[in-house]
């Protein structure tokens, strides 16, 4: 895997954190292919290649957040206005770059800018669930969210029975995969604490893993996660780049 350093500036649009939107200066390095970031950190696998029409990165460990920084989007676009296109690239975040150097690792596909954090959009796609293979019911469940949408951040997940109060919590694994060994008998549904900037909120999937739930499978949740970030931050977006 060749992995290519470029130290032209490029601007970058919330490099760290949910809620900052301005536009920052940074490097970026790349991968000759995409499939190169596809068995990263976050665990995604192969599904990462369908993301952003396999504009995929590996941001640094600010960004990252020890996997909480997993499925964001961010826009990028080079400084030099005679290389790069204005509008720039949308890249998802699929695994996590350990070199200071630069603040993202892109695939080649996406190598044209610098990052802003935009909002992911999944048309007439709901949040959805998969089992991870190493799920063994029913003793242990591992899962992982798809098609997170807006500019959010799932930090926690709780776990019962379907018509039970009685809540159990998934911790992160890795990456964006959630796992526990109390697995519910039944159908199971999930809660989720989604963070948006400086705020969060609860989610409720009232039904999202039937009884007969399978490793592999991909299960549709019922809800849409779309939080845009809000601003906690000195407002600098008025939606245009800067150079």
């Amino acid at each position: 895997m060749a992995l290519l350093l470029c130290f032209l500036f490029f601007l970058i649009l919330s490099s760290a954190n949910a809620c900052d939107r301005c536009v920052h200066q940074s490097k970026v390095a790349y991968f000759s292919k995409a499939s190169a970031l596809s068995s990263g950190a976050c665990g995604y696998g192969s599904l990462a290649l369908g993301f952003s029409n396999g504009n995929v990165a590996a941001a640094v460990p600010s960004i990252y957040k020890d996997g909480a920084g997993c499925g964001a989007c961010f826009q990028m676009r080079c400084k030099n206005p005679a290389l790069c296109t204005k509008e720039g690239t949308i890249v998802t975040v699929t695994d996590l770059n350990p070199n200071n150097r630069t603040d993202f690792v892109v695939s080649s596909r996406a190598f044209s800018a610098m990052a802003r954090k935009v909002p992911c959009v999944y048309k007439n796609k709901n949040l959805a669930v998969r089992v991870e293979e190493s799920s063994q019911k029913p003793h242990y469940l591992a899962i992982k969210f798809l098609y997170q949408g807006g500019q959010t951040e799932i930090v926690g997940v709780d776990i019962a029975q379907v018509g039970s109060a009685n809540w159990g919590f998934m911790s992160r694994n890795h990456g964006a995969v959630w796992d526990t060994s109390k697995v519910p008998a039944g159908a199971i549904q999930l809660r989720l604490v989604v963070t948006s900037g400086y705020d969060g909120r609860w989610v409720w999937a009232k039904s999202v893993l039937p009884s007969d739930w399978k490793t592999g499978g991909v299960y549709d949740s019922g809800i849409q996660i779309d939080d845009i970030a809000q601003e906690g931050c000195s407002p600098c977006d008025d939606g245009t780049w800067r150079n």
